[in-house]
């Protein structure tokens, strides 16, 4: 039991910190993103930067899903395909993203 609560206690200091010592060293505790997510999370980019541009405060999840607020609400989307459904039912998103999806 307190193998994991050390990795808790090890963890909420490295998000507070970024940074932390262990046995004396420091150390840096950081996401590691195979390939395939890596690529995932590059083909949102110029959705991101689109949703940014109308300032509707777009996230990228892990692994690689994008969220972002419209009409007071946060949608979530794993693939283009969801979120080209959804913005058919939305004008205003549908000219944001136009030519991207």
């Amino acid at each position: 039991m307190a193998k994991v609560e050390d990795k808790q206690r090890i963890l909420k200091a490295a998000r507070e910190k970024q940074s932390i010592n262990y046995k004396g060293t420091p150390i840096r505790l950081s996401a590691d993103f195979s390939t395939e997510t890596l690529q995932a999370r590059r083909e949102w980019q110029d959705i991101f930067k689109a949703l940014e541009g109308k300032n509707l405060q777009p996230r990228l999840l892990y692994p690689a899903r994008i969220s972002f607020k419209i009409e007071r609400e946060i949608k979530n989307f794993s693939n283009k395909q969801k979120l080209k459904e959804y913005s058919n039912t939305k004008p205003i998103l549908k000219e944001i993203l136009k030519g991207l999806l």
